[in-house]
């Protein structure tokens, strides 16, 4: 019984997706503003990214217009379009630039959404008062993923 137990147990583990570990924000490693791997070792959904493309922590079409997404209302015009960004961008350098725009472009006004560090004046919210604590980044590492493969079907 024990044995058969053992052997249960080993198949359920062994059976189980290895994950590599989430890549901190402040261990992102940026070549030239890319980012070559995964930050989490997952493939991103890029049914996620477009609705992370909408509102809340993402909300891109705020300052982006895409094709892709005239369903939805208020596209901006502060930032490019994103039509047929994946064939003027690789995954990392998308990743890269989601990750962390100033690490391409320094003068972007794109916010960092996977950085926690080195702010000029973080504010707590809309208070009009500073940051208490550590900061979180705007998106997870997998949302960053998630969008990465959205943007990655954006093709003209």
């Amino acid at each position: 019984m024990k044995k058969l137990l053992f052997v249960a147990a080993t198949a359920a583990v062994t059976a189980l997706p290895i994950h590599a570990d989430t890549v901190a924000p402040t261990n992102v490693a940026f070549s030239d503003g890319a980012v070559s791997g995964s930050l989490t070792g997952v493939a991103g959904d890029p049914a996620e990214g477009r609705i992370l493309m909408n509102k809340g922590s993402g909300n891109c079409i705020a300052c982006h217009a895409v094709s892709a997404l005239d369903d939805l209302p208020f596209h901006g015009e502060i930032g490019p379009p994103l039509d047929g960004v994946a064939d003027r961008w690789s995954e990392a350098e998308l990743r890269g630039i989601i990750a962390n725009a100033k690490e391409m472009f320094p003068e972007t006004m794109m916010p960092s959404f996977y950085k926690t560090t080195g702010f000029v004046r973080p504010g707590n919210a809309y208070t009009g008062k500073a940051a208490e604590g550590e900061l979180d980044p705007l998106l997870t590492a997998q949302q960053v993923e998630d969008v990465v493969a959205y943007l990655l079907t954006l093709k003209e």
